[in-house]
């Protein structure tokens, strides 16, 4: 099977069964199916050629699944381009990888027409808008509905690219076969006992692998719906969940904090909600139990992945929820994870050590990137850069990004074990913790703090919580009170930005 198999399949089996709700405008699997095909006759009678590369700058609508589907159809790969980046990054990336096209919404007109004298390779500019008045889609669908061409491929052939989030460094170019397309969306939607019937909720950026290939995908692969919203918003995404009688929702746990301090949320009737998961960052204990009080009729599960396991890795269900608490779950179907040290060798239960994920799923390599591919990937086993322990249970703890953690004169300590403190008092809507230089100890904790609406605390108070619950070298040195924390797309916290390594735009 390949990527646009997943379509094809449930638009000649369910045609009439809708495929995606996005303002208004609902889509059936026979109409997206219909739609993809002839823009990716368009693509082909413009001359783009099997495995070309095409950018997709598109913000989240059902838009974005027909200039995605397209380009699995035709043959090509596609690259969905964060659209939260400056220009010049985006430049990067459209210039690193060779992109010969660029489908993208009017509201980026600006950041393009910067962007194009700058551009070596991209040929052809396509304008697909979000809304209802789409005159070059309309002309696309009036013209190429007979002339589609079926192009012979193979499962090895690369159907996608995602460049990873750069919160460590220069953005690489993350290779996904078909084969990695079809096994990751059999895993999260066996995972997550996803039906027909179900309709998933879609609010996280559709151009970032969680939102595309942890529900997008996997919805289509189980024949559900996608209720799409153009992005997240305390106050009106509820509302689309009752509305919409949406049964799967998925969010960075900033995102279920900012639900559980709404007001409104109080009034708010869900009864089809069946599953809330999250990922990105861990999930307080706490939170995860007002999670569960506010919705019980609902389950909870952590979803743990990477771009270069497209992504899958493991997941924590909910009747681990509250007693594994930290926990990032059990391997998903088809996958292996293990936990190694500098050697390679499986480390005893408890301690910690490197994740490991070996898989159908994990990537093909680093676009024009060998010597990375060859780091990131031995012996069929991707090295995440994770650290992690299992426990005797066999399920799997994040401890922090080897390059995350702190070591205080000689001892090894771990962010997120301060976070988790942190997130306990009560003034606190979120923290992150990094290491900073210190003269006699090398470096130390410094933790930044964003306060909820109209609570107060000071430092002393914070630093003297830590210290009734921490060891004495893992209490902060440092606190300090910021408006928010600086986040990449898919959620996660830029440690990078905090400790002054990069600048965010």
């Amino acid at each position: 099977m390949l990527t646009g198999d997943i379509l094809r399949r449930y638009a000649q089996e369910t045609p009439q069964q809708l495929v995606s709700v996005f303002e208004g405008r609902d889509t059936t699997y026979a109409q997206l199916y219909e739609q993809s095909q002839s823009l990716a006759a368009y693509l082909q009678e413009n001359g783009f050629e099997k495995g070309d590369i095409l950018a997709l700058l598109l913000p989240n609508c059902d838009r974005f699944m027909v200039a995605y589907f397209a380009c699995q159809l035709g043959g090509y790969t596609v690259l969905p381009v964060n659209t939260r980046l400056a220009a010049r990054e985006i430049e990067y990336i459209l210039n690193h990888s060779k992109a010969k096209g660029l489908l993208y919404s009017s509201q980026y007109l600006d950041v393009v027409n910067q962007l194009r004298p700058e551009l070596n390779d991209v040929e052809e500019y396509l304008v697909l808008e979000p809304g209802d008045s789409d005159p070059a889609l309309e002309a696309i669908l009036s013209q190429y509905t007979d002339s589609y061409d079926t192009k012979d491929g193979t499962e090895e052939d690369v159907a996608v690219i995602f460049y990873t989030s750069g919160t460590t460094g220069r953005p690489k170019g993350v290779m996904l076969t078909h084969r990695n397309c079809v096994s990751v969306s059999d895993m999260w939607a066996t995972a997550f006992k996803l039906t027909p019937q179900d309709r998933v909720h879609i609010v996280a950026p559709l151009f970032h692998c969680a939102a595309s290939h942890v529900f997008m995908l996997p919805t289509i692969y189980a024949g559900g719906t996608l209720v799409i919203e153009p992005g997240f918003s305390p106050k009106q995404s509820p509302k689309t969940m009752a509305e919409q009688k949406v049964t799967v929702f998925f969010g960075v746990p900033a995102m279920y904090t900012l639900l559980l301090n709404e007001p409104e949320i109080e009034q708010v009737e869900v009864p089809h909600l069946r599953l809330l998961t999250y990922g990105a960052a861990p999930m307080p204990y706490e939170l995860v139990k007002k999670v569960k009080q506010r919705f019980p009729q609902a389950k909870v599960q952590n979803c743990y992945g990477q771009t270069e396991n497209a992504p899958g890795a493991t997941t924590l269900k909910d009747h681990y929820a509250l007693e594994k608490i930290g926990s990032v779950g059990e391997p998903l179907p088809n996958c292996e994870v293990r936990v190694v040290d500098e050697h390679g060798q499986d480390v005893p239960v408890g301690e910690v050590g490197e994740i490991i994920v070996k898989g159908p799923h994990v990537m093909k390599g680093y676009l024009y990137n060998p010597e990375a591919t060859q780091e990131a990937i031995k012996d069929g086993w991707l090295y995440s850069g994770d650290l992690g322990r299992l426990d005797e249970d066999g399920l799997l703890y994040i401890v922090d990004r080897k390059k995350d953690m702190i070591i205080r004169g000689g001892e090894n300590v771990y962010p997120v074990e301060i976070e988790e403190v942190l997130f306990e008092i009560p003034e606190i809507l979120e923290a992150a913790v990094v290491g900073i230089p210190h003269k006699v100890y090398g470096e130390v904790p410094k933790a930044y703090v964003v306060l909820k609406k109209g609570q107060s605390i000071s430092e002393e108070s914070i630093i003297d919580y830590c210290r009734e619950r921490l060891a004495k070298y893992k209490v902060p040195a440092e606190v300090e009170f910021i408006a928010a924390l600086p986040r990449n797309a898919s959620g996660k916290v830029l440690k990078t930005v905090l400790r002054g390594e990069i600048k965010f735009a």
